[in-house]
């Protein structure tokens, strides 16, 4: 099987955005029954300064997350997700590396997340820290991580 051949792009538009909360309700809401109203926050509506990203496979919205600015030169990476179907092809590598490209571009020095538990491997691989202790959000335990980007 060869390999999926993802387009990452910025929402543009209002589909591309669409497609974006399309991917995170399949993974947040319907798989990790995070409740719909947790998910979909202040951060999602277009005045935000929220960046929103969406991968493509072929025509198919498989990758989403999303980007905002946080503190003074420090960059929120959120919402990152993947359907199940593309899970273990590199594709959250991909978004990431996008992202960081993105930030680096706003000017950010820093980029923070939490992480799932779960994922928190995957965001060391990539270069960040936990920081501080594990917590709970919407019933799932998370840390907190950091990434300098110069």
């Amino acid at each position: 099987m060869k390999q999926p051949s993802y387009v990452i792009q910025k929402a543009s538009s209002d589909k591309q955005l669409q497609d974006a909360l399309a991917v995170r309700k399949a993974v947040f809401i319907d798989e990790q029954k995070v409740p719909a109203e947790l998910e979909i926050d202040e951060h999602d509506q277009p005045e935000s300064g929220t960046i929103h990203f969406v991968a493509y496979n072929e025509q198919q919205p498989v990758g989403a997350s999303r980007l905002r600015p946080y503190a003074p030169g420090v960059g929120k990476v959120e919402r990152v997700a993947v359907l199940k179907s593309e899970r273990g092809t590199g594709l959250g590598r991909q978004i990431m590396i996008a992202m960081e490209q993105a930030a680096t571009e706003l000017g950010y020095a820093n980029l923070k997340l939490n992480a799932q538990t779960h994922a928190q491997r995957f965001y060391e691989k990539l270069g960040y820290e936990p920081h501080g202790d594990v917590f709970d959000e919407a019933g799932i335990e998370h840390i907190a991580m950091v990434k300098a980007l110069r």
